[in-house]
């Protein structure tokens, strides 16, 4: 198979890493699977993959965009998509910024994420919306921009945020993406 069809998928999800990895491998990918930035730090000192798909929250609120800066300093062109069922403009841009082509929300198929690979260069006719953003969308941008600078530590975010801990998380589990 050929090198440059090497995958890898940071996913702490068990089954839909499962799923996504046998997806890619009919596909004609070769995929390499990490549920953890030490699993990926391992994985990329033998081999640097051409494309990535990194979910965004791991495990013990790790963050997925460690990985995408560890890949995209040992592979600036490596195609980077990352997926998230927590999806906030604020980790969007991080993520951009950070080395990802492109940036899904949950839930995102095979289809989807190849077709992320297929454009990493901006459009200019994506339309421009008029409408004001309401305040429960400007309250939850500002969460989750104060949870990406926390590294996803919700003590610490609640805490940023003048909150209780248990507030933040009941928040969170209402706008969940799945």
């Amino acid at each position: 198979m050929e090198e440059d069809r090497l995958l890898l998928l940071v996913e702490d999800d068990a089954a839909f890493a499962r799923t996504l990895k046998r997806s890619f491998e009919r596909r004609g990918y070769r995929v390499l699977h990490a549920a953890s930035g030490e699993e990926v730090q391992a994985l990329l000192t033998g081999q640097l993959p051409q494309y990535a798909v990194m979910d965004l929250k791991l495990a013990g609120n790790a963050s997925g965009l460690n990985c995408v800066q560890m890949l995209h300093q040992l592979n600036p062109e490596a195609l980077i998509v990352v997926l998230t069922g927590y999806a906030s403009i604020a980790t969007a841009v991080e993520a951009v910024k950070l080395g990802a082509c492109h940036y899904l929300a949950k839930p995102s198929n095979t289809d989807d994420i190849e077709a992320a690979f297929g454009r990493v260069e901006g459009r200019t006719d994506v339309e421009v919306s008029n409408h004001t953003t309401s305040i429960k969308t400007l309250e939850w941008e500002h969460i989750h921009e104060t949870l990406a600078e926390s590294g996803f530590n919700i003590s610490e975010a609640a805490r940023r945020l003048g909150m209780h801990r248990r507030t933040l998380a009941r928040k969170l589990e209402k706008r969940q993406v799945k």
